[in-house]
């Protein structure tokens, strides 16, 4: 009797049982697990040399795993943190394997054991105060695609929302307050306050049309909801337009750089960091720590602060001025 390799089973009941039941993963976390798995094998398929349809459990070893991490930074050039991402998907899957056959736990062991690379972390980038207004006043706000422009990036600047988060929030998401209902990674809600330019700024965006509770905050010239893609295309645009004019703006500006800023601006503004961590969604408050440890500013401010607390600071004599009597006296001589 032919027996049934478990290869397809163990990945059905790992998104349908395991991530969707047992853990409740968000539809973007399911997309990149699958994105991993979906790699993986067409790489061990590859190098087995054979269809994956074909490919078995068995197939799968510390070796191929290492090889394929491999892969992924020399051939595909996925940056070390992609590449962790990818590896933490795998031990996910392997170990809910290993769950399901206990009987092949000594192969499957070797893969868990598999470290993810360390790397030095880059500081986060952000753009000042200054160079946000530049990029706030290029949008040409006589057009309705000029008013929307501007409207999404003081919306990413005033929340650091993301941009998921941005393209999922509907006009019945604004709030008494003002403020705007966005939900995160992990279908996480939170309120997050608006400034009275940003409500003014996206109420701008479609007078002529009737306001429905349902309809997405920002759309495209079709009227229908912005895409990822299409945000990214409408920040690099008017970075490129607010370039030309100044060169201190990159042109390169990305919704997650807006996020970065908003994080910054709030440190430097003098919020705590339990305010800014929920404020941006964030699970830690050490995530959100990242960004006062990156920021110069911060630290000449603490450094001029600890500077006083020592008392080193040299007392300046008082300057020597003659009195009036002895002015007079000069002068008659």
């Amino acid at each position: 009797m032919k027996t049934t390799d478990p290869l397809f089973a163990a990945v059905e009941s790992f998104f349908v049982d395991y991530m969707k039941l047992l853990r409740g993963a968000s539809q973007r976390t399911l997309a990149s697990y699958r994105d991993s798995l979906r790699l993986l094998f067409e790489y061990a398929s590859s190098t087995r040399n054979t269809s994956i349809d074909r490919l078995r459990l068995t197939d799968f070893d510390a070796d191929l795993i290492a090889a394929f991490l491999q892969h992924l930074e020399r051939d595909r050039h996925n940056q070390v943190s992609t590449r962790n991402c990818r590896l933490a998907a795998l031990h996910s899957f392997f170990s809910h394997v290993m769950r399901r056959h206990p009987d092949q736990a000594d192969r499957l062991a070797r893969i868990l054991a598999l470290p993810s690379k360390r790397h030095p972390s880059a500081p986060p980038r952000y753009l000042d105060p200054p160079v946000v207004q530049t990029l706030l006043r290029t949008p040409d706000r006589k057009m309705a695609s000029g008013r929307r422009d501007y409207a999404l990036i003081l919306f990413l600047y005033n929340t650091g929302a993301r941009v998921s988060e941005v393209i999922a929030v509907h006009r019945k998401d604004l709030l008494p307050g003002p403020a705007i209902r966005l939900v995160g990674k992990g279908n996480k809600e939170r309120v997050c306050p608006l400034w009275p330019e940003t409500v003014a700024a996206i109420k701008a965006q479609n007078q002529q049309l009737p306001s429905d509770p349902d309809q997405t905050l920002f759309q495209n010239a079709r009227g229908k909801p912005l895409s990822r893609h299409g945000i990214y295309r409408i920040l690099r645009q008017q970075a490129a337009a607010a370039h030309r004019a100044d060169a201190c703006v990159p042109t390169a500006v990305s919704p997650h750089l807006m996020r970065h800023s908003c994080a910054v601006a709030l440190l430097q503004a003098g919020v705590d960091l339990v305010t800014i961590r929920d404020q941006l969604g964030h699970v830690s408050v050490a995530t959100t720590g990242r960004y006062a440890t990156s920021n110069l500013k911060l630290k000449c401010a603490a450094l001029e602060a600890f500077w006083k607390a020592t008392g080193m600071t040299s007392r300046r004599s008082k300057p020597w001025r003659p009195s009036a009597s002895l002015a007079s006296f000069l002068r008659s001589i």
